[in-house]
């Protein structure tokens, strides 16, 4: 007997919105990883830790501004945008000639 195409293993069809959501513990996690990022960034690394706290700021939100926005996940956002602009103030700061920052 051979299989038939009507009868699958799959109970429901995959879909787009189930792919893409994050859980709880998993938004959690990636805010305390962009805050982690984005207080490292002040010392070491701005111009790259900066997005990159920015990132995991905005997908801990669920992309989105509505709704509830967990502390960590706006911290992240907040100090990793504060970085990146700090840093690029740096970089245009030493790159112009005998017009340093400090």
């Amino acid at each position: 007997m051979m299989a038939g195409f009507s009868h699958t293993t799959r109970r429901h069809p995959r879909s787009r919105s189930r792919t893409w959501h994050r859980s709880g513990p998993d938004r959690a996690t990636l805010g305390i990883i962009g805050a982690i990022c984005a207080v490292a960034g002040f010392f070491v690394l701005g111009i790259f830790l900066g997005p990159v706290a920015v990132v995991c700021g905005w997908l801990a939100m669920g992309r989105s501004w509505n709704g509830a926005r967990p502390v960590p996940a706006l911290v992240a956002l907040v100090l990793g945008a504060i970085d990146t602009v700090l840093a690029l103030m740096m970089i245009v700061g030493t790159a112009a000639p005998a017009y340093g920052m400090f």
